[in-house]
């Protein structure tokens, strides 16, 4: 008989974005620390078939998985925090969904019955949660012993009725002790002396029951932790037991909510509720869980101390919404606490930094160029469209001039390209083909397999392996050391244009290398590093999305180790600042 998969349920209330991304990956990481194999669902209620297609300053970063798939950001969530690598069915959507059902309904499958959303979209769904949920996620290749399914949206919404609707019947399915539902809820604070009011969460558990889900566990965001009698009165109200009914408050970071959720006895509620205790692990798997959990507390522990602080400027064209740019984030305040650095972030918007701005508003223009001057590191992440490309080559022309560690990822790199094309190469026409079609020096091209009419999945996307170069000068390179001198990497890609590989060796000769390229052709650039610099790196892929607490991703340590002063230390195999403490995993 088949292991049945146990499945919890997160789903959110009151209002949107409270959460439940982080709820659902902090219980999956406690579940880890048992020794348990645990996988991850994120449902998202949306038409599109994909993420692909979305602006990131309308719904946050497209994260893009192993198998090209480009999926919501919690899914990033998930991977940082179970450290598993998901697949694109990983995320369910609406659009999917309906798509299935449809070409059922068109190859005759369903034999002249009336297709409807119960019980067939309800359904689907189930089945699709099923199937994903017994895939395995890591290198063993163990069956998982829990899923863990994000419910997207906020419960009441019509476009997530049906979803809701499957999870009732899904419950029944699997059976009572293999279905647990956490509800993410709301308890804010209110008025002049601060008081903490439970309606909200009680009108939200009311429109759940009357939808045919009853929370198991209650998970309650607040500014401030539980009031005397807060717990004690969303219990009665809410029909669960005060043990079920945790306060999850604003905390010196979200790498501390698994500890708080720890603390106030998650783990005891959960085994009880699914019957862990009965599930088979071997005491080796069990010693890694509780590895895991004393790594993730001294990572935790580095977050709270009040450390040095390294500023690193990100120069981008979303900085409006951080969630454009939260791998990119999470990378850089991985590699820093693995460094013992306190990460403190600039965002300059790049079109701050073009002469346009400096007329138009000065004080704006002068503001950027401040950040950019004083920052100890500059980044300049991927991006879409031509509006604020002009800065970043500005922001790569001042790091290369002023020698300040650089790391350039996708269109990063190729302003990077463009930039030491026009200045140092003499080419002062060169440009971009995919704003300037048909230019006369085009720098960077359009890939020749790409269709240039349908934008959803078209892209070079997923794991690709690099390879570095054999010559003695990518040997030497730090971004090849930061890689443990292997000889191929694996990290995943989302672009249409590339460094034009007939200026390639006018670049190298000037001191731009290209010091790893595909390992499938050679042809495509996908590292380059800057001679005599301390740190200039530009990497045509996407090292954020592979990023862990524990295992920082090599480009971002690179850029923190230089931007602080360590990177020579680094790379000879001295110890960091002289810490003897709690080493973590790199």
């Amino acid at each position: 008989m088949a292991k049945q998969t146990k499945y919890i349920i997160v789903s959110g209330g009151v209002i949107s974005g409270i959460g439940k991304g982080i709820i659902a990956s902090s219980t999956g990481l406690l579940l880890k620390t048992l020794g348990l194999t645990v996988t991850s669902i994120k449902i998202d209620p949306y038409l599109n078939i994909d993420a692909g297609t979305l602006s990131p300053l309308d719904h946050g970063e497209v994260f893009v998985l192993d198998d090209g798939g480009e999926v919501d950001l919690d899914l990033g969530n998930y991977e940082r925090y179970l450290n598993v690598t998901l697949t694109r069915d990983n995320n369910i959507t609406t659009g999917k969904i309906y798509r299935e059902v449809i070409d059922k309904e068109r190859r005759g499958d369903y034999l002249g019955k009336t297709v409807q959303v119960v019980p067939h979209i309800t359904n689907a769904i189930q089945d699709w949660v099923e199937r994903v949920g017994a895939m395995p996620t890591s290198d063993t290749g163990r069956t998982p012993d829990v899923c863990i399914v994000e419910l997207g949206g906020t419960v009441g919404d019509i476009e997530s009725a049906p979803f809701i609707e499957a999870m009732r019947q899904f419950q029944f399915r699997v059976g009572h002790d293999n279905f647990c539902l956490i509800h993410v809820s709301l308890v804010p604070v209110v008025g002049a002396v601060g008081e903490q009011k439970t309606k909200p969460t009680q009108a939200s558990v009311r429109d759940l029951r009357g939808l045919g889900l009853s929370p198991d566990i209650l998970a309650c965001r607040s500014a401030l932790p539980f009031e005397e009698g807060i717990r004690e009165k969303l219990s009665m109200f809410c029909q669960v037991s005060p043990k079920q009914v945790f306060s999850v408050h604003d905390c010196e970071s979200l790498y501390h909510v698994p500890i708080l959720l720890r603390e106030q006895g998650m783990i005891d509620v959960l085994t009880d509720r699914l019957k862990l205790d009965a599930l088979s692990i071997s005491k080796e798997i069990v010693l890694e869980g509780d590895t895991l959990w004393a790594q993730w507390r001294e990572f935790a522990r580095r977050r709270a101390r009040d450390l040095d602080a390294t500023t690193i400027a990100i120069v981008g064209k979303y900085t409006y919404l951080a969630d454009s740019y939260i791998s990119v984030v999470k990378g850089l305040e991985h590699a820093a606490l693995n460094v013992k650095r306190k990460i403190n972030i600039k965002w300059v918007e790049a079109s701050d930094l073009e002469e346009a701005t400096m007329h138009k508003d000065p004080l704006k223009y002068h503001e950027a160029w401040q950040h950019l001057c004083a920052a100890d590191g500059i980044l300049v992440p991927g991006g879409f469209g031509e509006r604020g490309v002009e800065g970043k080559v500005l922001a790569a022309k001042w790091a290369r001039e002023h020698n300040v560690p650089y790391l350039g990822i996708c269109l990063g790199m190729q302003v990077a390209v463009i930039e030491f094309a026009r200045n140092i190469c003499g080419m002062t026409d060169a440009q971009s083909a995919e704003f300037r079609e048909g230019c006369a020096l085009p720098a960077i091209v359009f890939m020749p397999e790409i269709d240039r009419t349908t934008m959803g999945g078209t892209m070079r996307l997923g794991s690709r392996p690099t390879k570095f170069q054999a010559s003695d000068v990518a040997r030497r390179s730090a971004i090849y050391k930061l890689y443990g001198s292997a000889d191929e990497v694996h990290e995943r890609h989302r672009h249409r244009y590339e460094v034009n590989p007939e200026i390639v060796s006018e670049l190298e000769a000037k001191g731009m290398q290209f010091v790893g390229r595909d390992a499938e052709t050679g042809e495509r650039m996908e590292i380059l590093e800057l001679d005599n610099h301390p740190y200039f790196v530009g990497v045509q892929y996407h090292p954020e999305y592979l990023t862990r607490p524990l295992n920082p991703s090599p480009p971002f340590l690179g850029l923190l180790l230089a931007a602080s002063g360590q990177l020579d230390a680094y790379l000879m195999g001295e110890e960091l600042a002289g810490d003897a403490e709690t080493k973590l995993k790199m």
